[in-house]
């Protein structure tokens, strides 16, 4: 009883770092796994830099998007913040 006693301190510990560090953490990787996976010709993105374009090829490892007329750049896929549509997003 005694051992249990000074124990529960560090399972408190131990649950309180699962529910606010560690669960969180693995569902926004889940999350931007699930968007880096689901992206496709045409999408409205967000860069991590702030650029908004529109994707116009994608490959494995890259994306090349249009950020204005005539105007193409190609950067890494995981550069890739999010969907200018904020529904998309969730």
């Amino acid at each position: 009883m005694a051992l249990l006693n000074s124990l529960w301190p560090f399972f408190l510990m131990g649950g309180i770092f699962y529910f606010m560090l560690w669960r969180p953490n693995k569902k926004e990787q889940q999350r931007r796994q699930n968007l880096l996976n689901g992206l496709k010709e045409g999408d409205e993105i967000i860069t991590i830099g702030g650029i908004y374009g529109t994707i116009t090829g994608i490959s494995e490892k890259r994306v090349k998007i249009r950020v204005a007329e005539g105007v193409e750049i190609e950067m890494a896929r995981n550069a890739v913040s999010g969907y200018q549509n904020p529904a998309k997003n969730a």
